[in-house]
């Protein structure tokens, strides 16, 4: 994983946010042939949100006149980038789980006020810069060089959003497939001890957004997500998002979901898991809470929470002997 980097033009689902009552101006072809579409998106806050919420409206016609005040910036596929501004998060890129996931943050802040909060595969920083306005500290973590630099950029832009709350994002290297986290200090994006000290201690949360695409990165993401539990000394909330990606495979001859089917498997494995360390509790959580972005939450979004509890030090020795 150490070799991934960041590319504009390997686009893994539709991040465009088409809804069905907006215009989707198509500009071009990209060299791998997709379609790069004109996209946008608003934070509503506070009363804008409740002014949506209350009028059912799909914010067209405030979409309308943000159109005709400014032009629109797009990064090379198409995406949206947002221009750094008061209550709007300054980014590059971003898949629709992360979007779901950041609703669910902003329907439950009382949930993560003050907690400290882990990302794997953070990407651009979206979600943790959500998590950071209410919670205190994130460790966002993904793997590559430019992506990490890309992100702390997001992070910096942001940082207006999380001071006058006092929550604080640190971007870091974390890689699936490595034993033990990065600590030298030669080394970019690497956790002083303290850090690690604070991950195992006080970590209460762990979100991910939209990661789990590809079998062998599945399997890589809950080894990971296991060896940190195992080794967190409080209770920890793990919450997914993911969007079922319809796909016609040649060995079926038919639409089929292998992805998706692979997570499930992966969830309930790890459910069943008894290796006297720590339990697991896996649980859908339905998508009917408040929707503060503007994007189409389809019905192939979904939201999951895995709940992991460290066992009493005697249950240990007992399954130990």
């Amino acid at each position: 994983m150490d070799q991934m980097t960041f590319h504009y033009d390997t686009v893994l689902s539709d991040v465009h946010m088409h809804r069905p009552s907006s215009r989707h101006l198509m500009t071009r072809l990209n060299h791998m042939g997709q379609p790069v579409f004109v996209s946008r998106f608003r934070i509503l806050t506070g009363r804008a949100a409740e002014h949506k919420a209350g009028s059912g409206s799909d914010g067209e016609e405030e979409e309308e006149e943000e159109e005709q005040d400014g032009t629109v910036q797009l990064d090379e596929d198409g995406d949206f980038e947002v221009t750094h501004r008061a209550a709007c998060f300054s980014l590059h890129q971003v898949w629709r789980g992360a979007f779901l996931l950041a609703d669910f943050i902003l329907s439950e802040p009382q949930s993560f006020r003050g907690a400290t909060v882990l990302e794997l595969g953070g990407g651009t920083g979206f979600t943790s810069v959500v998590m950071a306005t209410v919670a205190k500290t994130v460790y966002c973590t993904d793997v590559g060089d430019d992506l990490l630099s890309m992100c702390e950029r997001n992070v910096a832009l942001n940082r207006h959003l999380l001071e006058p709350k006092g929550g604080e994002v640190r971007v870091r290297r974390l890689d699936w497939l490595q034993h033990h986290l990065c600590t030298d200090a030669d080394t970019e994006f690497s956790w002083s001890e303290e850090e690690v000290s604070d991950l195992h201690d006080n970590t209460t949360f762990i979100i991910a957004a939209d990661v789990c695409y590809d079998d062998d990165l599945t399997d890589a993401f809950f080894r990971t997500l296991y060896k940190l539990c195992s080794n967190f000394s409080r209770p920890c909330a793990v919450l997914i998002s993911i969007e079922k990606r319809m796909n016609f495979t040649l060995r079926h001859l038919d639409v089929t979901c292998e992805a998706y089917s692979h997570f499930r498997a992966c969830l309930e494995q790890l459910q069943a898991l008894q290796d006297g360390r720590c339990s697991f509790r896996v649980e859908p959580l339905t998508s009917n809470f408040p929707q503060f972005l503007l994007y189409e939450r389809i019905e192939h979004l979904e939201l999951w929470k895995v709940t992991s509890t460290p066992l009493p030090a005697g249950l240990q020795e007992d399954s130990g002997s």
